[in-house]
């Protein structure tokens, strides 16, 4: 018996694609809260039909990356300030716990690498590019979680930084930083000291200073 090879539905690609681009854009605050969207729109910039973008919006929607109102408008989160505290409280609980379990596996290509990045962050802050920004502070403290290996805890995080992205980009433009977060250097140099009070304390501080600021 001949098995003739069934051809691969394009649609499923399709969605993730439109998902994981969709869901990059809104983590790191490329939208403000409040952005509307709608079906057509995604579908005619990502260049896919309907179903696609519908499949991609459903899924974020369930993420809490975008709301959707009973009359199916589709928009970026805009958070209450009790939301927002509930999220820096979030961030406190895993990243601090993700950074404690990182520092026994850290080592000096990380901690150079973590360097690197930061330096990426100051162009970012430089040249007030919000989104870059917003990338580049993420990419850091993913780096240093990766070395946790918790991905379930990662994954968590994750979550917790793509409801954010959009209330990210408002609160960078009310801070106008002029430099990068301060606490950045203090985890580096905690990670070389190998001191685990320290590097909580500076986590701690790193991801709900900014966030309670805009709660306030």
């Amino acid at each position: 018996m001949t098995l003739t090879a069934r051809p691969i539905d394009p649609a499923p690609l399709a969605h993730d694609r439109v998902y994981r681009q969709l869901r990059l854009r809104i983590m790191h605050g490329d939208m403000p809260p409040g952005h509307a969207l709608t079906l057509r729109g995604i579908g005619a910039e990502y260049r896919v039909s309907m179903t696609p973008a519908r499949e991609a919006a459903r899924r974020l929607v369930a993420e809490g990356a975008l709301t959707m109102s009973n009359s199916g408008r589709i928009a970026t989160p805009a958070l209450s300030n009790d939301r927002i505290e509930e999220l820096a409280a979030l961030r406190a609980l895993i990243e601090v716990e993700l950074a404690s379990r990182a520092l026994p596996r850290a080592h000096l290509a990380l901690i150079e690498r973590l360097q690197n990045i930061n330096a990426k962050v100051a162009d970012a802050v430089a040249q007030r590019d919000a989104v870059s920004y917003i990338r580049t502070n993420l990419e850091f403290h993913r780096t240093l979680y990766l070395r946790a290996q918790a991905p379930a805890m990662l994954a968590m995080a994750e979550t917790v930084w793509l409801q954010m992205g959009p209330t990210m980009s408002a609160l960078y433009g009310r801070l106008r930083r002029t430099e990068p977060p301060q606490f950045h250097r203090l985890i580096i140099a905690a990670l070389r000291a190998g001191d685990e009070p320290g590097l909580r304390l500076a986590v701690r501080s790193d991801v709900t200073q900014g966030l309670r600021m805009l709660a306030s």
